[in-house]
């Protein structure tokens, strides 16, 4: 004789309805998660777009402009709150989508669209444009905070998002710190 083996369709609506309900508790935290991860995202480009700004500068022993836009088309504009940068030779306004290249102006180093990962973030920048020098270094501090574009608070403002912020020093250290974090941590805005 053979014995079936399975689930009867009350235990498998009871685990049904339990799988329900801890989607349904975790589906907040979840949500905040995939919010902190676009802002880390965000922050990471702009740090990364940043640091190449600056090594450029260093190995081709002139300045180096890193520049916010507010897109990365032609009708590209400067902007101070823009999610899309460009790093080159020469101010890239109207002109952001021209390929790559040392020769045709505004020699465009790389680019990058806010588009790419992290849609859902602002920028909000003390100046559009920041130079580095053949030293790696800039003509005064710049902070650049990171935040979700949906609309929540930062954790420091008692919201649910970690908001970020960039900071470059006069000397041309390029440093991501967390808002929310104490005095005295390693990772602390200070």
């Amino acid at each position: 004789m053979k014995t079936w083996r399975g689930f009867s369709l009350v235990e498998l609506l009871v685990g049904m309805a339990i799988l329900g309900v801890l989607l349904a508790i975790a589906m907040p935290a979840f949500s905040n998660w995939l919010r902190n991860a676009r802002v880390r995202t965000a922050a990471e480009s702009v740090q990364n777009g940043l640091q190449l700004a600056r090594a450029e500068a260093v190995r081709r022993n002139t300045t180096i402009r890193f520049q916010l836009v507010d897109t990365t088309d032609d009708s590209c504009a400067l902007s101070t709150a823009g999610p899309n940068w460009v790093v080159s030779f020469d101010p890239p306004v109207g002109a952001c989508a021209t390929p790559p290249s040392d020769t045709v102006a505004p020699r465009i180093i790389q680019s990058r669209s806010g588009a790419e990962g992290s849609s859902a973030t602002t920028l909000t920048a003390d100046q559009s444009t920041l130079v580095f020098n053949s030293l790696g270094r800039t003509t005064g501090n710049v902070v650049i905070d990171v935040a979700s574009a949906t609309g929540e608070l930062c954790l420091v403002d008692g919201g649910p998002i970690r908001c970020l912020r960039i900071m470059v020093s006069l000397g041309g250290q390029i440093r991501m710190c967390d808002l929310a974090l104490a005095v005295g941590d390693a990772q602390a805005c200070t």
